[in-house]
C-alpha cells in the first residue's frame, strides 16, 4: 500500500511527526520534494531530532529511506545531517538512498539565490539555500543530477568551484544512488510512505504565487518525485494545524491583527513553538483558514486529514476560525488565485467555545471534551473530509488514531 502525507497549509504543519508515527507500519519512506529548506522536528521522549533532507522514518532502525527524484540535494547539508544522526546513535548504514534523477545544489546556486532575493523589489523571503535556483537550473536544462556524477565530461562543464565542491562527495553519493522506479517496482507489495515538504499553499502551481516554493508540494508531486504512476497511490493524508502559520512574505488572510491581537499571536507562537526549524525565524500566526483548507482538500484529493497542535488551544475560553473572506463588498467562499484579491481579503470568523482542559492525557478520541470534538467535527463538515488522526503534543505517543491510514478505501 502507498500512502502520501502532504501539508495542507503553508508548511510547518507537523508532517515530520506524523510521518515518523506512521512509519512504524511502513517498510519504505520516500521524501518526494523540496530540499534543505524544509525542517521536520521529531520528538521521542526526551530526545528531539531536527531533520531537513532525510525522511522522518529514518529513526526506526529497520526502515529504508529514500530521497526522491523531486528533491534538490545539498551534499554538504546531507552528510552533516547523516553525521548528526550517527553521533546520536542512529545507524543509517545501508538504509539511506537517493534517486538517481534527483538534482544537486551547488555553491554558486546558493550565492545566486541570496543575491537574487535581496535584489527583488518585493523579496520572496527564501531561506537562501539555493533551492529555487536549483529548480530553475533544472527547468532550464542546466542542472546536474545524481546520474551525472560519474560522467566526467558533464562535470567539466561546471564552474571550477562547483566541481571542486562535488569531487569529495562523489563516491559517497554514487554509493547511495538508485533507480527509484525499478527499486519500488521490485517492492510493490511493501507498505510505502511518501513524505512531502512545505505545503499545498506553497506549491509552485497551486500556491500563493509568486510567494511559493519552487517544487511540487502537492499530492501529485508524490507520483512524479516518487517515480510511480498516480494510480499506484492508494491514499492521501493532509496535515494541518488547529490554527494557521506562514513563514516569509506573501498574503495571509486569517493572520492575527498585529494591533488588536498581538497577545493572542504571542501566545500561539510561544505555546506552539512557532519558530522555523531551518531558519529560526518566528512564524506569522493566525486563525485556522477553512477556506484554504477546503481548497487543499479539493486540489489534492485528500482522503483524510490530520490535525496537529490542537493542544495549543487547551487554555483558551474561545476559539475562532475563518469560514469566508470579505474582499471589498464581496463575500468570497473559495480560495482566489489573485494575489491582489488575497492581499485585500479580510477573514469572516466563526467562534467556538474553548474546552479548558488538557488534551494530552486523552488516550482516545472519546475522552476529548465535547467542545474539542465539536471543533473537529465542524472542520470535517466544512471540508467534507474526515479527520482521522489528532495530534495533541510533540511526542509520538501524543497521537490519537481515529482510523488507520493503512486501510484501503478505494475499489
Amino acid at each position: 500500500m502507498k500512502v502520501v502525507v502532504i501539508g495542507a497549509q503553508w508548511g510547518d504543519e507537523g508532517k515530520g511527526k506524523i510521518v515518523d508515527y506512521l512509519a512504524k507500519e511502513a517498510q519504505i519512506i520516500v521524501r518526494f520534494s523540496g530540499g534543505a529548506n524544509a525542517g521536520h522536528t521529531i520528538v521521542i521522549g526526551n530526545e528531539e531530532y531536527a531533520l531537513h533532507l532525510i525522511p522522518s522514518g529514518v529513526l526506526y532502525p529497520d526502515k529504508m529511506v529514500i530521497l526522491g527524484a523531486g528533491m534538490v540535494i545539498d551534499p554538504s547539508a546531507l552528510f552533516t545531517e547523516l553525521a548528526m544522526l550517527e553521533e546520536r546513535g542512529v545507524d543509517t548504514t545501508g538504509r539511506v538512498f537517493i534517486a538517481d534523477r534527483a538534482h544537486l545544489v551547488l555553491p554558486s546556486y546558493i550565492e545566486i539565490d541570496r543575491k537574487r532575493d535581496e535584489a527583488r523589489k518585493k523579496p520572496i523571503g527564501t531561506t537562501g539555500r539555493g533551492i529555487g535556483i536549483t529548480y530553475s537550473m533544472k527547468s532550464d536544462r542546466e542542472g546536474i543530477r545524481m546520474a551525472e556524477l560519474s560522467w566526467e565530461e558533464k562535470l567539466e562543464e561546471l564552474e571550477p568551484r562547483d566541481r571542486e565542491f562535488l569531487i569529495p562527495y562523489r563516491e559517497r553519493l554514487l554509493a547511495m544512488s538508485i533507480d527509484l522506479s525499478a527499486y519500488l517496482v521490485h517492492r510493490k507489495n511493501s507498505q510505502i510512505l511518501f513524505e512531502g515538504a512545505q505545503g499545498t499553499l506553497l506549491d509552485l502551481d497551486l500556491g500563493t504565487y509568486p510567494y511559493v516554493s519552487s517544487g511540487m508540494s502537492c499530492a501529485a508531486g508524490a507520483a512524479v518525485g516518487g517515480c510511480v504512476g498516480p494510480r499506484a497511490l492508494d491514499k492521501v493524508l493532509g496535515v494541518f494545524k488547529a490554527y494557521t502559520t506562514r513563514v516569509g512574505n506573501g498574503p495571509f488572510p486569517s493572520e492575527f491583527d498585529p494591533d488588536s491581537e498581538d497577545a493572542l499571536c504571542r501566545f500561539v507562537r510561544d505555546t506552539g513553538r512557532e519558530y522555523g526549524v531551518t531558519t529560526g525565524r518566528p512564524r506569522r500566526c493566525g486563525y485556522l483558514d477553512l477556506v484554504a483548507l477546503r481548497y487543499a482538500c479539493l486540489t489534492n484529493s485528500i482522503d483524510s486529514l490530520v490535525i496537529t497542535h490542537l493542544d495549543v488551544y487547551d487554555s483558551l475560553e474561545e476559539i475562532k476560525a475563518c469560514i469566508a473572506y470579505r474582499i471589498g463588498d464581496r463575500m468570497v467562499e473559495s480560495f482566489p488565485a489573485s494575489l491582489e484579491a488575497l492581499s485585500q481579503a479580510k477573514p469572516v470568523l466563526r467562534s467556538f467555545p474553548g474546552w479548558k482542559k488538557s488534551l494530552s492525557t486523552a488516550l482516545s478520541y472519546e475522552e476529548f471534551p465535547v467542545a474539542a470534538m465539536e471543533y473537529i467535527e465542524f472542520i470535517e463538515r466544512f471540508c467534507e473530509t474526515p479527520i482521522d488522526i489528532v495530534s495533541v503534543g510533540y511526542d509520538r505517543k501524543e497521537t490519537i488514531i481515529r482510523k488507520s491510514p493503512w486501510t484501503r478505501q478505494r475499489v
